[in-house]
């Protein structure tokens, strides 16, 4: 009886010392996060003193927050409204009061469930994707993401997405480059969403040609089959959203969901900072 009376309470001493120590742990790990914020705001001070801050889309200059566009350059993005279509997501002029499906989705259904953009690219926009996606302008991050966040938290349930993944390039361009413009968006947006980020979830098994200035369909027979799922268990029965820079024909996005997909994807949705180009 006594033995028994021991043992509870030096097993009670232990749970209690592991609280503790889990405390403990918790209080460090969130005094290094408070840390680094604290050097995060320092630094970011600090370069606004010596470098300046100026408007990405007209140059002008700015107060030392955590923009870097104007009032005026920010009323100039177009952000993207009904109508669209309820799949794709293209934006029509004019005015409909239902919902509908652009000819394109009903001639071929995309691979994805529902793909969406959060502004036009139009305006300062192709100059600030432009930058950021070739000339290392990663200051631009937090803008570019919060637009993105605003469009996923309109159309979204967030918590009806098991991850976020974004459009893959091809190894050779992204060690060219040193980075992938889209990974970065998603990595951004994955964590005002709190969700995780597979930036490995897809890859581009082939290099393909840039799809500025092909046509449609052009575009299509370009990235066939030029994305495959490393893991499929990674994907297998997951919904995941799918994250890209820019959309136009949606080619570059379908063809990676169908990628997706075949690993066994329960859903993939689309978002993309700009539609159009």
């Amino acid at each position: 009886m006594i033995g028994n009376i021991a043992s509870l309470n030096f097993q009670s001493l232990e749970v209690s010392r592991a609280k503790f120590l889990l405390r403990i742990f918790v209080c460090r790990v969130r005094a290094v996060q408070l840390f680094f914020l604290a050097m995060n705001s320092w630094l970011k001070t600090g370069l606004d003193l010596i470098y300046p801050r100026s408007c990405a889309g007209c140059g002008c200059c700015l107060a030392a927050d955590d923009s870097h566009l104007c009032w005026e350059c920010k009323s100039d993005i177009q952000i993207i409204v009904h109508p669209f279509c309820s799949i794709c997501g293209d934006p029509l002029q004019g005015r409909i009061d239902h919902s509908f499906t652009c000819y394109h989705c009903c001639e071929s259904r995309p691979h994805f469930d529902q793909a969406r953009s959060a502004v036009r690219f139009r305006g300062i926009l192709p100059r600030m994707i432009h930058h950021f996606k070739y000339s290392f302008a990663f200051w631009l991050e937090e803008d570019l993401a919060e637009l993105l966040l605003a469009c996923c938290q309109t159309h979204f349930d967030s918590a009806a997405i098991d991850f976020i993944a974004p459009v893959p390039l091809f190894h050779a361009r992204q060690r060219d480059r040193g980075y992938n413009q889209s990974a970065l968006l998603a990595e951004a947006l994955a964590r005002r969403l709190r969700l995780p980020c597979r930036p490995r979830a897809a890859r581009r098994v082939r290099d393909t040609l840039t799809q500025t200035h092909l046509t449609a369909d052009e575009r299509a027979s370009n990235v066939h089959l030029a994305f495959s799922v490393p893991r499929p268990s990674v994907v297998f029965g997951r919904r995941v959203l799918l994250i890209d820079d820019v959309m136009t024909t949606g080619a570059t996005v379908n063809e990676c969901a169908r990628a997706l997909k075949q690993a066994g994807a329960a859903q993939v949705l689309v978002a993309t900072l700009a539609r159009g180009g």
